[in-house]
Formats: structure tokens, C-alpha cells, sequence
């Protein structure tokens, strides 16, 4: 039978942590993405598909191809 261990730093510092980020009510981290979202889309830099626009369309491949 194993002895109980006592933890060592680097596994208390882990749990220190992991407790800080689940003690974050869900409300404020839905509040904190949303403000994060709107500072993103305000960036006119952006690259890639923004956020709202429709899919781009596919390209049917076979009409004219033998």
C-alpha cells in the first residue's frame, strides 16, 4: 500500500490555478468574450472570413469538364 504523498510545488501551484479560473462565474467570462468578440470585429485588418457574412459559395466541379 502507497503512503500518502505530500505535493510538491509545481502540483500546488497547478491546483492554485485551476481553483482561480473555476471560481470565474460563467456570466463574466460570457460578458469578457463578448467585449473581446467587438474589439475583434472592429479590426479592419482582419483577416480570413468575418464574423456574419454568408459561406462563401463551392464550386460545382463537372459542367464543361470531359
Amino acid at each position: 500500500m502507497k503512503s500518502a504523498r505530500i505535493p510538491n510545488g509545481e502540483f500546488t501551484a497547478f491546483t492554485n490555478l485551476v481553483d482561480r479560473v473555476l471560481s470565474v462565474p460563467h456570466s463574466e467570462i460570457q460578458r469578457r468574450e463578448t467585449a473581446y468578440r467587438a474589439q475583434v470585429d472592429a479590426n479592419p485588418n482582419r483577416r480570413g472570413p468575418k464574423r456574419g457574412s454568408p459561406p462563401p459559395k463551392r464550386k460545382t466541379p463537372g459542367h464543361g469538364a470531359a
